[in-house]
């Protein structure tokens, strides 16, 4: 949620950063918000002027009773009861203008980084940097499920008996491997001198509108039935809304997080859930980074925490690439946002596994999160970062650590983590 004031003040580069969106469907938001505006601020301003005038009227009546000027008095007592009347009137009035504004305000973007490509979608990203050789090996790369399938690791026949389309079982070693990846990320995490964190997987309502747009919740969250409660879609959302409502010191600042947490997605939209693999599904697990910090620190973090995902895939011997999101690929509350991107020998292509953004003041604001300071209280600024989702962290680590075999290589930084095991052998039959 942006600044009231900058539709006060500036409502031309408020609907610049609509159009550089392709949102021009909410243009109409920046006007209707202003004229609200003014309505609420000349409500505001009519009943501060009349318990002015109440304050005066009771000041009054007490001289006058004290004079035993009753009927005069009674008058005056009259006259306040009017006012009472009216201010409960103008009161109701000033709630529902209040939500009338609240309501087109949180469909207002956040203002982007002038720094942001302009695109309208994700085909419009720009490419950054490449790290490490991007490999296709003499001999072909089975898709990944096949290679589950082979090491007796997947099963999605029965997953789909027990929960549907979207859902699977991990086995045996590739589980060990999916578990060990996320070990490491968390172990890896700390190394920076980020605090681990386990947080709740639900979270009520006004958290989930908080941390995200309406877009977003409805194409992603799941909702528990008969309660104030969603699942949540990754783990930044309990993580911030565990400072809603709460004003930090800001010598406390920042705040550096790392959480795991099991992830649920409805995946509503063009993308669908895969039927075969484990790309997109319902349910996948994560390692995710959280910062909170002042505002002018937010674009040094935000270097920092995509940076630590390209070392944290590089020390696995994966080949990854950084993307800048486009404009219009940039969720309504995002300033800027960067994807990672893994190398897949099999598809001779890169495929997202990571996104880092810095939200600028728009979560704070929406779920009132301050610092203290002496020159006065300030919205801080948050910023997420994806160190590992898997199963798109195994799906990388599996193709990219095939062997001619059908074996897959255990990378070193992991093998602590499956007791010493350095390679997976398919499993006779």
């Amino acid at each position: 949620m942006i600044d009231i004031n900058l539709i006060r003040n500036d409502r031309k580069k408020v609907k610049e950063n609509i159009k550089k969106k392709f949102q021009d469907e909410k243009l109409p938001l920046v006007d209707e918000v202003y004229e609200l505006d003014i309505l609420l601020r000349e409500k505001k301003q009519e009943i501060d002027k009349l318990r002015n005038g109440r304050k005066v009227l009771s000041e009054e009546i007490g001289n006058l009773m004290k004079n035993k000027e009753i009927e005069l008095a009674n008058l005056r007592k009259k006259s306040v009861n009017e006012i009472n009347s009216r201010v409960e009137s103008l009161e109701i009035e000033e709630a529902e203008l209040q939500n009338k504004i609240k309501e087109r305000m949180l469909l207002i973007p956040q203002i982007i980084d002038e720094s942001v490509p302009i695109g309208k979608d994700d085909s419009e990203n720009v490419e950054l940097e490449k790290y490490g050789d991007s490999v296709v090996p003499a001999y072909e790369i089975p898709y990944h499920a096949d290679i589950c399938e082979k090491l007796n690791g997947l099963d999605k026949e029965s997953a789909g008996r027990t929960s549907g389309n979207g859902f699977y079982y991990l086995m045996g070693d590739v589980a060990r491997l999916h578990s060990a990846l996320l070990s490491y990320a968390r172990d890896f995490m700390i190394d920076k001198g980020f605090t681990y964190c386990i947080p709740p997987f639900m979270i009520r309502g006004d958290v989930v509108s908080g941390v995200m747009s309406f877009k977003e919740m409805d194409a992603m969250m799941y909702k528990i039935e008969n309660e104030d409660l969603y699942l949540i879609g990754t783990s930044e959302h309990s993580m911030i809304g565990k400072f809603k409502g709460q004003l930090v010191k800001e010598e406390e600042l920042p705040i550096t997080l790392t959480s795991y947490s099991p992830c649920f997605r409805k995946e509503v939209g063009a993308h669908g859930i895969e039927e075969r693999g484990i790309y997109r599904v319902h349910q996948f697990e994560k390692q995710e980074m959280v910062v909170l910090c002042k505002p002018e620190d937010a674009f040094t973090w935000y270097e920092k925490m995509w940076q630590y995902t390209v070392e944290f895939f590089r020390s696995l011997d994966i080949p990854v690439r950084t993307l800048e999101c486009c404009s219009g690929d940039l969720a309504d509350l995002k300033v800027k946002s960067c994807d990672v991107e893994a190398w897949s020998p099999r598809q001779r292509k890169y495929f997202e596994v990571g996104s880092c953004s810095t939200l600028g003041d728009a979560q704070a604001r929406r779920l009132s999160i301050r610092a203290k300071a002496k020159e006065g209280n300030y919205y801080v600024a948050t910023l997420n970062n994806t160190v590992l989702a898997s199963p798109r962290g195994l799906i990388a680590l599996l193709e990219n650590n095939y062997q001619e075999d059908g074996s897959v290589k255990v990378p070193k930084a992991l093998q602590p983590y499956m007791g010493g095991l350095e390679v997976i052998k398919p499993k006779q039959k």
